[in-house]
């Protein structure tokens, strides 16, 4: 009998040893990293409930399903499936706290949960909430660069919570501070820059995929520096060809940076594949470019889009572009049933959708203004202003299209660098649209603000951005206010 037991506990305490936790980045689990960053989320499951099967205690499989869910909602937007996932963080954090301290896995782990998890809550608007997960992955990302100064991957949770509160809008400066936090877009995509140069000769050369993700979108949709755009491709050729990721961040630095025929061909032979997971932006992306260019097929990519996705953003604005395609294409009928859905579908949390609220409830667009403004996000300058150029404006014509016209001329004169024919045309619009509710004098003001301080006359530059804050209530408000105050702080106030 003691010998039975003695055997027990010997049979015990050996599975225990076997099952010690640990973190090992072994070939399965870099497999699996890799599948989510290609966006093949199905395969990366698969592979990772193996790794759990073979390895139980691995701290690094919590690591990379909190990847899985954060890759997944960033690509639906879904709400509920925010709050289902949410319930899984506090499940990996206790798992990754009882794992063995002997690695530099054991706070990274714990600090990258709580980053994935802060740009989750900003994406979803729990803004302090995200701000004290940022605060508690900063301390933890500092601790472990400590601890294990040779640690390269510090480099990159440290760098991504400079940008987190170097991006806070002006509006929700006040957490920050409460908090203690500060920080600097530009030190963090430097920091993520050098990170980059760096991490092929590291032991982790397969982080270079996430690295260029999150630079193309913080110089993109945080910098706005366009034209960084052919820096930005030569970063994405490294990437894997059979990767959705690659695809996506080509086309979408691709149409935010003005280059409009290049999006719809890096997506022109995208189809759904179940390897994949499902990315609805794709056909968003996809419908905004095929309408700037006014092509006859842009709602069918626009409908899709409503069709599949699941988020609260986007919706009114998506909708408002089927009906105007439907009005540049004089279909009455159906322009006036999708100006009828921006009303009842959808949120306004987002500025666009703010902003395709008011326009549906505005008079009708003028075809012509309509048209050049198209051409305009698509970058067809010169298409648009033989648009402008050939229209007359008359004492008839709306106030509200005077004010566009000129607008719209400034900010193709700007984008031309005819700097003085866009500062004459933006001063007309400021001059019939100051009092009046539409975004086109505020963004006017702000982008003579923005030529004046190039041109380092930072009296006018001051002046602009002043009359910029000064101006009433108008679409697109927090963004252009939080340029405007931004101009003011580069220039000492």
């Amino acid at each position: 009998m003691r010998k039975i037991q003695f055997l027990l506990v010997l049979f015990i305490t050996t599975s225990a040893l076997s099952a010690k936790a640990d973190f090992t980045y072994n070939n399965n689990c870099i497999a699996a990293y890799k599948s989510i960053l290609s966006l093949k989320i199905p395969e990366a499951k698969l592979l990772l409930q193996k790794e759990k099967q073979q390895n139980p205690q691995n701290g690094i499989v919590p690591l990379l399903e909190n990847y899985i869910d954060y890759f997944s909602l960033l690509a639906s937007e879904s709400k509920i499936d925010y709050e289902k996932c949410l319930e899984n963080k506090s499940d990996r954090l206790r798992f990754l706290e009882d794992n063995t301290q002997a690695s530099p896995f054991y706070l990274y782990s714990q600090a990258e949960v709580y980053l994935q998890w802060a740009l989750l809550k900003s994406k979803f608007g729990d803004y302090l909430s995200s701000a004290m997960d940022a605060k508690k992955a900063n301390n933890l990302f500092k601790d472990n660069a400590k601890k294990y100064p040779a640690f390269i991957l510090n480099q990159k949770g440290i760098a991504m919570v400079n940008v987190i509160f170097g991006a806070i809008p002006a509006s929700l400066k006040g957490i920050s501070r409460f908090l203690g936090m500060s920080g600097s877009v530009e030190t963090g995509v430097s920091q993520l820059e050098n990170l980059k140069a760096n991490i092929q000769q590291s032991k982790y050369p397969f982080y270079n995929d996430e690295l260029v993700f999150f630079i193309c979108n913080i110089i993109i949709d945080q910098q706005h520096k366009y034209a960084d755009y052919p820096k930005l491709l030569n970063y994405l050729a490294a990437l894997d060809g059979g990767s959705l990721l690659k695809t996506f961040l080509q086309a979408h630095i691709a149409y935010k940076s003005g280059h409009n025929d290049d999006a719809i061909n890096f997506l022109k032979d995208y189809s759904y594949n179940s390897q994949y997971i499902k990315l609805p932006l794709m056909n968003q992306i996809l419908g905004n470019c095929k309408l700037n260019r006014l092509d006859a097929d842009a709602q069918v990519y626009l409908l899709k889009f409503i069709s599949e996705f699941k988020g609260n953003s986007l919706i009114k604005d998506t909708y408002l572009k089927v009906a105007y395609f439907y009005f540049l294409h004089n279909d009455a009928i159906k322009y006036s049933y999708y100006l009828k859905l921006v009303n009842e579908k959808g949120y306004v949390n987002d500025e666009k959708d703010k902003q395709a609220l008011m326009e549906a409830n505005d008079s009708k667009p003028d075809e012509d203004l309509l048209k050049a403004r198209l051409l305009f996000d698509g970058a067809y300058y010169e298409k648009a202003l033989l648009i402008l150029t050939a229209k007359e404006i008359n004492n008839d014509t709306l106030t509200r299209d005077k004010i566009e016209y000129y607008y719209r001329l400034g900010r193709i004169y700007d984008k031309t660098n005819k700097l003085n024919d866009a500062l004459n045309n933006y001063q007309k619009a400021i001059n019939l649209g100051k009092k009046s509710n539409y975004y086109f004098a505020a963004n006017a003001a702000l982008n003579m603000g923005r030529i004046y301080e190039l041109k380092s006359d930072l009296v006018k530059a001051k002046d602009y951005y002043q009359q910029t804050l000064d101006m009433p209530s108008h679409g697109y408000q927090n963004s252009i206010d939080d340029e405007a105050k931004a101009g003011l702080k580069r220039i000492g106030n």
